[in-house]
């Protein structure tokens, strides 16, 4: 019978929800505030009063607030002056408690009860208005909390303008990572072009489930190429897949490789590939794998992701371009290759271990039988930083975002060759891989 009452009375809210004379009559004039209205999940069988208070609330009459919303937290209550909950204390009775967006703190409480379901409804929203009624206390103060709340976001507003203009003063993420601070780790000042069908991959692996060496720097070289991506050559950060440590599992990479990319790329998109962590080469066929977080070289087979396979999943994008950057090594020499235990390192031949596809540009860090250093005074790889310092320094970014490969390269390999050698005794080659003209 209780449960029949309450579909009754709910029934004959949206007949009278409009219609309450007397309420216009004993407060006339609106309330100059804006109010927030706190999203609650009623069940209308027991709160039949909250939920008509609250949707009386929300509803377009005279007198009402200047505004009124939804909201499910105060920090989304920014724009109104007062936030409103509305709760049932009791099967016959609602109570609206009001609060200072500003302070946070409680104004008041308001409790009232009734038998119809309109009579508590009407009666906490008339004491409502009358409580912030004109010229009353409780009016007076939320307008003067309103002029110091947009005081204070006017001046929020200022300091994001400076921020935008001043972008020269911007460290990277990648940089506060570290704690090494390079010159590349200071993004150019110059505002990206969008370039909404750029599509890019950018993965750095520095620790291993294996317990293998430690590919130093590869996490910070991954972060600081997705910050260039979006603020150098306007990629959109959704279009960006970052993938780190344990987040870069062999499933990942299939995943975003052989799918995610097939689904969004487009015959006018730019693909752009960055790998910065182990490689590994399978001893007994001579292919080249990426070691992902979850990769074993002794099963490498099984738990790698070969170059092959990637650039098969890259072949059949219908991409106008696509750039593989790798700051990894394959030979198993060390630096940033391993290799099983007992297997001696390999020559590898890059440019003839896999053919590329006509739309596709591959930068690597070293030739096949050296290893990739880190440049451990800058906080990257060697190539990874020569590779930044020439997108920032040797203009080599086109207007459209993408990316004067040749010239870049021109510029990395002999920067990377000196410092490799004069600085770590070592012989380090970088190389560019393309298709081969017919």
């Amino acid at each position: 019978m209780k449960r029949l009452l309450c579909i009754v009375q709910l029934s004959l809210v949206f007949v009278f929800m409009s219609y309450n004379p007397a309420l216009s009559a004993r407060v006339p004039k609106d309330i100059p505030l804006d109010a927030c209205v706190f999203v609650g999940k009623y069940d209308p069988y027991a709160a039949a009063w909250v939920f008509t208070t609250h949707r009386k609330l929300l509803e377009a009459q005279r007198p009402s607030f200047l505004s009124v919303k939804e909201v499910n937290s105060f920090e989304e209550a920014d724009n109104c002056d007062i936030a409103i909950r509305i709760s049932q204390p009791s099967t016959s009775s609602v109570k609206a408690d009001i609060f200072s967006t500003e302070t946070k703190e409680l104004l008041i409480s308001i409790e009232e009860s009734g038998f119809f379901i309109f009579d508590p409804a009407d009666k906490i929203i008339s004491q409502i208005f009358s409580t912030l009624g004109e010229d009353t206390p409780l009016q007076k103060r939320l307008i003067q909390e309103r002029t110091l709340r947009l005081a204070r976001l006017e001046t929020k507003k200022e300091e994001s303008v400076k921020e935008i203009f001043q972008p020269d003063k911007q460290d990277s993420a990648a940089a506060i990572i570290t704690g090494i601070q390079s010159d590349v780790d200071e993004l150019p000042a110059a505002i990206a072009t969008p370039q909404k069908n750029s599509y890019a991959i950018v993965i750095g692996i520095e620790n291993y489930r294996q317990k293998l060496p430690q590919a130093d720097f590869a996490v910070n070289d991954a972060k600081l190429v997705s910050e260039y991506l979006t603020k150098v050559m306007g990629y959109p950060e959704e279009n960006i897949v970052l993938l780190t440590n344990d987040k870069a599992l062999q499933s990942d990479l299939a995943k975003y490789f052989e799918k995610w990319l097939w689904n969004n790329v487009e015959r006018d998109s730019t693909v752009f590939v960055y790998y910065s962590g182990h490689g590994s080469p399978n001893p007994r066929t001579g292919d080249a794998f990426l070691v992902p977080y979850d990769g074993d070289p002794s099963f490498i087979d099984q738990t790698g992701y070969s170059l092959k396979r990637m650039y098969e999943a890259l072949g059949k994008l219908p991409a106008k371009e696509i750039i593989v950057a790798l700051d990894s090594c394959f030979s198993g020499a060390g630096g940033r290759s391993v290799l099983a235990e007992g297997a001696r390192p390999l020559v590898m031949n890059l440019h003839k271990s896999f053919a590329v596809p006509t739309n596709m540009t591959v930068l690597a860090a070293a030739s096949g039988d050296q290893i990739s250093s880190t440049y451990k005074e800058k906080g990257h790889g060697l190539f990874t930083y020569f590779m930044l310092k020439g997108i920032k320094n040797e203009d080599v970014v086109r207007q459209d975002g993408s990316i004067a490969v040749s010239d870049l390269f021109g510029y990395l390999k002999p920067q990377v060759e000196r410092i490799a050698r004069k600085q770590y005794n070592n012989e380090q080659t970088p190389q560019l891989i393309e298709s081969k003209k017919h």
